[in-house]
């Protein structure tokens, strides 16, 4: 059995720390650096740092940050935002990071995840898909920080990505993004319950209940 873990999603925009509620109305809330600092006191199993604007302004990942924040960081660090090419895993894995994190360009290019599981190994290429419900019922999966729809529902997607070789599926709830109302568990459950992959949940957590209902309901 996989060990559970867990693991704080931290927002980056512009150098900065930010809080958004449901991918909205980014919010400074402080240094980087220094939320690793108490992530380090804590001795969380892993950090993920996804950089919200690098994909919409077609930056690529802020390397020098990272590196900054992986010399602090003293568990396993992920990254998502803005990796669209081989050169850019490499360069982050060679900065410290040892999980990166492809969404809307994993999207747009099948295969690209299967390159990078050949390359670097299935266990540091983690595929993210942004989901919200849809009006009438059944989930729709997001790119460009949900400002997209693509379509597609994310069980398909979660399917696809774990055939094309990502080691886990990074689920992120836009409806429940940043509103502390606890897991969407009938969510989690659909995408756990049709792959082998792991699979770790993001959106609503509150309290500490909430993660053993997402771990123990929903399969995270």
């Amino acid at each position: 059995m996989i060990p559970v873990r867990v693991i704080p999603c931290l927002l980056l925009q512009n150098r900065g720390l930010v809080k958004t509620v449901r991918f909205k109305n980014p919010t400074y809330i402080g240094d980087p650096i220094n939320a690793v600092k108490i992530f380090n006191d804590k001795q969380v199993d892993e950090l993920i740092f996804v950089d919200i604007a690098a994909t919409q302004n077609g930056t690529g990942p802020p390397f020098e940050l990272l590196r900054q924040i992986s010399s602090e960081c003293f568990m396993p660090l992920a990254y998502g935002g803005g990796v669209t090419t081989m050169e850019h895993f490499h360069s982050l894995y060679t900065l410290g990071v040892e999980k990166v994190c492809v969404n809307s360009h994993a999207l747009k290019n099948p295969g690209f995840l299967t390159i990078a599981a050949r390359e670097f190994g299935s266990q540091s290429v983690v595929a993210a898909i942004d989901v919200k419900k849809k009006r009438f019922g059944g989930y729709e999966a997001r790119t460009r920080s949900g400002r997209d729809g693509t379509g597609l529902d994310p069980v398909y997607l979660a399917r696809r990505y774990e055939a094309e070789g990502a080691g886990e599926i990074f689920l992120n709830d836009i409806d429940r993004d940043g509103t502390m109302s606890g897991y969407n568990l009938e969510l989690i459950a659909s995408v756990t319950d049709a792959i082998d992959i792991p699979v770790v949940a993001c959106g609503g957590a509150a309290k500490v209940g909430d993660l053993a209902a997402a771990i123990q309901e929903g399969g995270a």
